[in-house]
């Protein structure tokens, strides 16, 4: 006998820690996202792009930044894994879930959710790029103020180097459904 989705999503232990103060509301993420469509709506006229988006994390933000773009737009996406269900990255970016799409001749935009160290997102920015697309950017819903962010030419937001919820953004697949950015506390038990 399997468990039903609701059932089985009751029995998922619970993170330790707990969900803090909000740091961004819903309402700055809707306005910061509408400004960033509004940025890419101007630099690409008459050059659709394809919105890469990388799993899980960006699933919440590229919905609301594909909406906010007032261009046709393709979308697409990428797993990549270097936490695993661990808060702590191993260091080591694996592809769970290769693009659909050739982006050969493509305008692409990477879009990430947060960017920690910026190691991932060079990692994936090589590859896409070594597919050779017509045009190359990226943006970053959230970035830490010590991130890497060469390259990065879309940025939402400078967050601190907490561990963050919300919009998106999990601790052990919990918390993506909080409409606003929360810091999460790791070691309240």
């Amino acid at each position: 006998m399997s468990l039903a989705p609701e059932h089985a999503a009751a029995q998922m232990p619970k993170p330790p820690g707990s969900v803090g103060r909000v740091i961004i509301t819903a309402e700055e993420l809707r306005a910061r996202t509408e400004a960033i469509g509004a940025e890419i709506t101007a630099d690409y006229q008459g050059r659709p792009p394809l919105l890469v988006g990388v799993l899980k994390g960006a699933f919440v933000f590229m919905s609301d930044l594909a909406r906010a773009i007032d261009l046709p737009v393709e979308i697409d996406f990428m797993a990549v894994s270097s936490y695993g269900l661990s808060t702590e990255s191993s260091g080591v970016v694996r592809i769970i879930k290769d693009l659909d799409t050739d982006v050969r001749d493509r305008h692409v935009v990477l879009v990430e959710d947060i960017v920690d160290s910026g190691l991932t997102t060079d990692y994936l920015a090589e590859l896409l790029q070594a597919r050779r697309p017509a045009s190359f950017a990226m943006c970053a819903l959230l970035v830490r103020e010590d991130a890497r962010t060469d390259g990065i030419r879309y940025v939402g937001f400078s967050v601190p180097a907490d561990w963050l919820v919300g919009y998106g953004l999990d601790v052990a697949e919990r918390y993506r459904e909080l409409p606003s950015v929360h810091l999460f506390d790791l070691d309240d038990q």
